[in-house]
């Protein structure tokens, strides 16, 4: 693997702070790609569709993955640091927490398009958790896929670095400092 990559996924459970984290991030210019399963629930309730993870979680799973390698696609030519809202193999962990069986596109995508190999990962925090019109799990649902994502990223032979518990600029101070000390930049 190459440490070069400059692509780096922000993940975690759900209500967590990732896409108060990419927020941030954005406010110092860095360049971020926001969370496409939000973008697509929005989308299909928007326009009635079925393709929402409680309608018809398999179309859901679909979208989710094409969206994320038009992203990946989008941006893996970048020599500047880009930062994900999840990547691909949140996809694969939703489908593992889902017990879907994983598409051969999917599993083909997991090990063809890769991020750099640190990922951060958000621990689930229950002080700042809350269900929204997209978010509609229980804590212990957002633990749970907590479990998964880690379980798969490990398994897609990921490092993940746990960002501590802190105020957004802090957690991005730390999320920097791991890039730049690891001379990733």
């Amino acid at each position: 693997m190459n440490k070069s990559i400059p692509l780096f996924i922000i993940t975690g459970g759900p209500g967590v702070g990732k896409t108060t984290i990419i927020e941030e991030l954005k406010r110092r210019n860095y360049n971020c790609i926001n969370e496409v399963a939000r973008d697509i629930i929005k989308e299909q309730a928007k326009s009635n569709g079925e393709a929402l993870p409680w309608a018809d979680k398999e179309k859901f799973t679909l979208l989710m993955l094409k969206r994320s390698i038009e992203n990946y696609i989008e941006n893996k030519d970048n020599s500047f640091i880009t930062f994900f809202d999840r990547g691909i193999p949140d996809t694969l962990a939703y489908t593992e927490l889902i017990k879907l069986q994983p598409s051969a596109q999917l599993t083909k995508a997991v090990k063809m398009y890769r991020y750099n190999p640190i990922v951060f990962v958000l621990p689930p925090w229950k002080e700042i958790y809350q269900t929204d019109s997209e978010r509609k799990q229980t804590y212990q649902e957002a633990t749970d896929t907590y479990e998964a994502i880690t379980n798969t990223y490990n398994n897609c032979d990921y490092q993940l670095i746990e960002v501590p518990k802190l105020d957004a600029k802090k957690r991005v101070d730390y999320i920097l400092s791991i890039i730049e000390n690891r001379q990733f930049t």
